[in-house]
């Protein structure tokens, strides 16, 4: 679910912006068996690390270029910050209202809290890995309407060697990655709980 609205944040953007070529490849859809990669579906099972297709875009569309490559990449993280913040507000009302639930109970209240947990840590997760400004994740890309184009396209040349030294540390050291994506984790939860604890607080 949470790679198939990451997609389709991209494809949907993108249409927006002019561009048929998700449309045409029948991406504009949430149906997650035209977003799954095979390969990368089995490596989630394996070793909890995997991806989706990328969605294909053609940038020619765009009015603006740059900014519409920015646009495109930025709304797949975005779209998981989204899922995070609706997953979140059933886990702060639970709680709130019945305190935490363990792993081990199995009534209906623990399951919603326990389902929403996960694909809460989940999307955040998912969120701030893609937002990381290496390639090939969208961080690289939204990096092309911050940069100035010489340096971007600098980094560009060496976009290969940069993504296999990204997979090396990902697998070979995973301790690495979580210790760069902790802070960006830690706005990224920040940032959703000071919108979600106002809302439980009227709900409670």
């Amino acid at each position: 679910l949470s790679f198939s609205f990451h997609e389709f944040s991209h494809a949907y953007v993108s249409y927006r912006l002019g561009d048929p070529t998700a449309k045409n490849y029948g991406r504009l859809t949430l149906n997650p068996l035209k977003h799954l990669d095979l390969f990368g579906t089995i490596m989630i099972l394996i070793s909890r690390f995997g991806w989706a297709k990328p969605v294909p875009v053609n940038p020619m569309y765009y009015r603006d270029r740059r900014r519409g490559v920015m646009l495109v990449s930025v709304a797949g993280p975005l779209s998981n910050i989204l899922l995070a913040f609706f997953s979140s507000i059933p886990v702060t009302y639970i709680k709130a209202v019945h305190g935490s639930r363990g792993m081990g109970s199995f009534d209906g209240i623990s399951i919603l809290y326990n389902l929403s947990l996960v694909f809460y840590i989940i999307n955040v997760n998912l969120a701030v890995f893609n937002i990381l400004p290496v390639p090939p994740l969208d961080g690289s890309k939204i990096l092309s309407g911050i940069l100035p184009p010489a340096q971007y396209y600098k980094m560009v040349q060496y976009e290969s060697y940069i993504s296999m030294i990204f997979l090396l540390i990902v697998f070979i050291f995973p301790e690495v990655l979580s210790t760069v994506m902790r802070p960006f984790v830690w706005v990224v939860e920040t940032a959703i709980k000071t919108i979600t604890i106002p809302i439980v607080k009227l709900l409670v």
